[in-house]
């Protein structure tokens, strides 16, 4: 690959390109605080796929645009359906939590902004975050009735037991020197340079073996637990979540069922 290679992930929001052994995607839906389209989240999971693949990759950073680094996935029902589905990269799981854990690149978070849900989720499954001072943190699942097994089980590996509980039932934004503090963040850098640190971490990375720096990614990972998607087909549409999206789509606070 070439530096300055741009790279068709299949999903005009999200942009990728490759520099100097890292490749670098940026969420870009700022009209909609870039909520994630199935599209968006199957164009992360082949830039994980490519950066797993691909020798002269070293990192794959991802990253949001202007304020925002990803607010979750879209619920207002603005998805459009891709008839490519069934030839998808890897058809067997369509979001990219598990092949950021698995790709061979290290994989850096870039937190330029808000991040919440569905963006948290992807920030718990790269190697580390860096993150602008004002970036800010929250996870407000339990809000909509969605019991988000993604989020649950890495939280804990990464906070602790207290701390997640206190993320998911409190459902409060943090900023980034909460989440710092909390272990969610390893490095906070002032917004005017957050651009020279997450290239500074970049060739730092670089620096090293290819092959011992997946053989440790592999033996780190090792120890994190499996996600029990049980978790999420047990609450499937049931009241409570169908509450909870309901009142989310009409802008109110939920009225959970109690029977």
């Amino acid at each position: 690959m070439d530096n300055g290679d741009v790279i068709d992930l299949g999903s005009p929001c999200v942009h990728a390109h490759f520099d100097a052994h890292a490749l670098r995607v940026r969420i870009d839906r700022v009209e909609k605080r870039n909520a994630m389209t199935q599209d968006m989240y199957r164009a992360v999971k082949r830039a994980a796929i490519l950066a797993d693949t691909e020798p002269d990759i070293d990192v794959l950073v991802l990253t949001g645009t202007d304020d925002v680094f990803c607010v979750g996935g879209d619920m207002g029902g603005n998805a459009i359906d891709d008839p490519t589905l069934s030839a998808e990269w890897d058809p067997t799981d369509h979001f990219p939590f598990r092949h950021l854990e698995r790709c061979g690149a290290a994989v850096i978070a870039a937190i330029n902004g808000l991040c919440y849900a569905g963006g948290l989720d992807i920030a718990l499954h790269c190697d580390f975050v860096i993150a602008a001072e004002s970036a800010r943190f929250r996870a407000p699942e339990i809000m909509r009735g969605a019991p988000d097994v993604f989020m649950a089980t890495r939280l804990a590996d990464w906070v602790g037991v207290g701390n997640a509980k206190w993320i998911m039932f409190a459902m409060e934004p943090f900023d980034a020197a909460r989440a710092q503090e909390m272990g969610l963040v390893q490095q906070v850098v002032p917004d005017d340079d957050f651009g020279d640190a997450v290239d500074a971490a970049v060739a730092a990375v670089a620096r090293g073996g290819p092959g011992s720096r997946r053989a440790i990614k592999d033996d780190i990972n090792r120890q994190l637990r499996p996600h029990d998607f049980r978790v999420f087909q047990r609450s499937i549409m049931n009241p409570e979540m169908r509450e909870g999206m309901t009142a989310f789509l009409e802008k109110r606070d939920p009225v959970w069922p109690r029977d």
